[in-house]
């Protein structure tokens, strides 16, 4: 076999380091490294060039190193030490590690953000924007995957736009009993200038006007249970993608920039879990896979 073909094969299966070792002992057997001086020295000289080749083993250089700060525990300023430490006792002879446990969250919070489905594009303002036929038939997917998770919600809140009151009100009707708000700070709008910024997207609100309102909502909603919950809560917040794409990098502690570099389908589901600790897992982002190929639509 010639050695350009071997040369292909290396660099087929195992990639450049390989193909440097090959071509070096190559080069060796054909004296291309110097004079031959004994079977010991060429031997040796291999040993170099495949030891510049192969990097030498650390764990540093196979692990990768964290970047960033690390995990902010009091991220909604809700963490019991924290608030125990500094608030005033009222009374002398209170015991500190008593009044610490009972400011404990014992209680996980399961928030699951819907993100509206299809509605006109073509309506002039809110009012006209309503749901398509599709838009329905994706809120009746949505609200039949949600009563099929057979949990027990505690409240739908919804956007007080349309298209996001809709799609509420159609999945209410598969889980009947679940009381259903509405919240003027979950409407759309631009939480954040993105990174990377873009050039075809032009919000309608300056950026710190809707950031502030998208800013608050998550801080109404997105937070560890009250110590006084018990039991652990399944809450459903229907509104808009770029308030959820917001929600999550805030909630996993991830640059709120990055916001847009994620898409979500309409009508989709993305599951965050609030442990007592403080601690934020996402279960689902974007879950749509309830719905045929046929009724998916990103608008």
């Amino acid at each position: 076999m010639s050695y350009r073909k071997t040369f292909k094969l290396i660099f087929g299966f195992a990639g450049g380091s390989a193909a440097v070792v090959f071509a070096a002992a190559a080069a060796d057997s054909r004296g291309y490294f110097g004079e031959h001086r004994g079977e010991g020295a060429s031997r040796w000289s291999r040993f170099a060039v495949l030891h510049a080749a192969q990097p030498a083993w650390t764990p540093a250089s196979h692990t990768p190193a964290p970047t960033g700060p690390g995990w902010d525990f009091n991220w909604d300023k809700r963490d019991p030490s924290v608030l125990s430490n500094g608030r005033k006792k009222e009374r002398v002879t209170e015991d500190p590690s008593s009044e610490q446990d009972n400011s404990k969250p014992k209680a996980t919070r399961h928030i699951l953000l819907i993100r509206h489905s299809q509605y006109n594009l073509s309506g002039n303002g809110d009012t006209e924007r309503i749901l398509t036929p599709l838009g329905r038939e994706q809120a009746e997917l949505t609200g039949q995957r949600l009563a099929a998770l057979g949990l027990k919600y505690d409240v739908l809140i919804h956007s007080s736009m349309t298209r996001a009151t809709e799609t509420a009100h159609i999945i209410s009707k598969h889980i009947p009993g679940v009381e259903l708000v509405s919240c003027d700070l979950l409407r759309e709008g631009a939480p954040i200038e993105p990174v990377p910024p873009v050039t075809h997207w032009k919000p309608d609100a300056v950026y710190h006007e809707d950031g502030a309102r998208i800013e608050a909502a998550f801080r109404r909603y997105i937070h560890r249970a009250d110590p006084k919950q018990k039991e652990d809560s399944y809450e459903i917040i229907v509104c808009h993608a770029n308030v959820i794409r917001y929600f999550v990098c805030r909630a996993l502690q991830f640059p709120p920039e990055g916001w847009l570099r994620m898409g979500l389908n309409n009508g989709s589901i993305t599951w965050l879990t609030i442990r007592p600790s403080g601690r934020v897992a996402l279960r689902t982002l974007g879950d749509a896979g309830f719905m045929p190929p046929d009724k998916l639509t990103r608008t």
